[in-house]
């Protein structure tokens, strides 16, 4: 089953992932294949078909609240839709790429017991690997993701910011923007180097279109600037300059750099111009990190940029964020603020959620709170530090729903864990 679907994958466009995928199932005891991918604000699965193949009766569009497949996608368990029957049983199963959740996998099964489970969830992490690999040159796919059209800005951020979720023994990455479909200034980075993990938060001045031209440059200047070897101060002056060449003073982006050595807990970071960081500890304790702040990069003030230390324990956790969180109001002039974005966090968290889960619920709460409008573009990027050790891959897979290490909550209706992917 899995050799034939990656050998027929090399010569596959992504249209043909359904009708392949079904058939290569079959050999493994699998029928009625069905493939939902994620769309960009995480609040509806969309079915992935062969548009000369579409399955009869099969639901197009599913909400992820509330149902069977929703279960899945959030909590990465693979969960029954139906009593065991003659003809098999009925399962969704989570497709995630490492720790990216691209979508659900519907397949019916002939058996119940251990092995078909294992099989069917490596099916889910290869068809994972395949849609990824291939949703770079598919604007069929870039459709499919979309419930509404995407603005110029954010048609340029979505495609130059990484994965919404990165894990492995030593952190736990997860990274939220809104509004998905209308994104003007904001974009997030993170990247690996070795133990060295890169955090990157940028918010442009302006809500149009340059406002997100200067966000590219900026993400641009910096990333080019870091792979050179540039410290966390000369990264913020690589972006100030490629600003300054480009707009004079005219725009300018509040940032922060920061460096987290996985080997240590020591965290580095830069402020410039930008709300300081959030750590929280343990549930309980929670922290800004105060650092003296720089200019803003672009406006040339020529304020010395500080490089300021903190040393995490394992499980803190480090939030960056954009004033779109905290300053947005609802129209009766009430402000989100930091101590109700920071209290719905911990809550969520406690809940025992996937890190994904949490933010995604988080930020749904944000909208709500607005009535579904932002005015500015409201940005989280998350990190947890766990450990030095990189093998020790089972608390990340926990928190990122790749592994429970508690009973599933109650409301979820499963039969048994997917498993072999911690």
């Amino acid at each position: 089953m899995l050799a034939g679907l990656l050998d027929a994958s090399h010569l596959m466009p992504l249209d043909a992932l359904p009708r392949k995928a079904d058939e290569f199932a079959r050999l493994g005891g699998f029928t009625d294949l069905l493939i939902y991918v994620a769309d960009i604000q995480r609040r509806e699965l969309h079915l992935l078909a062969d548009p000369h193949a579409t399955p009869p009766g099969a639901e197009k569009d599913i909400r992820i609240e509330g149902t069977t497949a929703g279960r899945a996608y959030q909590y990465g368990w693979l969960t029954s839709s139906s009593l065991r029957e003659a003809a098999g049983i009925d399962w969704w199963l989570p497709i995630v790429d490492g720790a990216e959740r691209v979508g659900v996998l519907r397949v019916r099964s002939v058996y119940d017991d251990d092995r078909a489970r294992e099989d069917a969830d490596r099916l889910a992490a290869l068809l994972a690997l395949l849609i990824v690999a291939k949703r770079t040159s598919s604007d069929a796919l870039a459709r499919l993701m979309r419930t509404e059209p995407l603005n110029i800005g954010a048609e340029m951020a979505w495609n130059l910011m990484p994965p919404s979720t990165y894990a492995d023994g030593r952190v736990v990455i997860s990274a939220s923007l809104e509004p998905a479909y209308r994104i003007s200034g904001d974009v997030y980075e993170y990247a690996l180097d070795g133990p060295l993990v890169h955090l990157t938060i940028f918010d442009a001045m302006g809500h149009d279109n340059g406002a997100g031209l200067c966000a590219a440059l900026a993400l641009g200047a910096c990333r080019n600037a870091r792979r050179q070897g540039a410290g966390l101060a000369a990264k913020g002056e690589a972006v100030e300059a490629s600003l300054l060449e480009q707009y004079g003073d005219r725009r300018y982006v509040t940032g922060i750099l920061a460096t987290l050595d996985t080997r240590t807990g020591e965290l580095s970071w830069v402020n410039l111009g930008h709300h300081p960081p959030v750590i929280i500890r343990g549930n309980r304790w929670i922290s800004h990190l105060e650092c003296p702040p720089a200019h803003p990069m672009g406006t040339d003030l020529e304020m010395p940029s500080t490089v300021c230390r903190e040393q995490l324990q394992p499980g803190d956790r480090i939030v960056l964020y954009t004033d779109g969180i905290t300053e947005a109001r609802t129209p009766d002039d009430t402000e989100f603020g930091l101590k109700r974005f920071t209290d719905l966090l911990i809550r969520h968290h406690a809940d025992g959620l996937p890190v994904p889960e949490t933010l995604r619920r988080l930020i749904k709460a944000v909208l709500d709170y607005h009535d579904g409008h932002l005015q500015d573009d409201a940005t989280v990027l998350i990190c947890e530090w766990l450990s030095p050790n990189v093998d020790d891959t089972e608390p990340a897979a926990a928190l990122t729903g790749l592994l429970f290490s508690d009973p599933p909550p109650a409301s979820v209706s499963t039969t048994s864990p997917a498993t072999g992917r911690a």
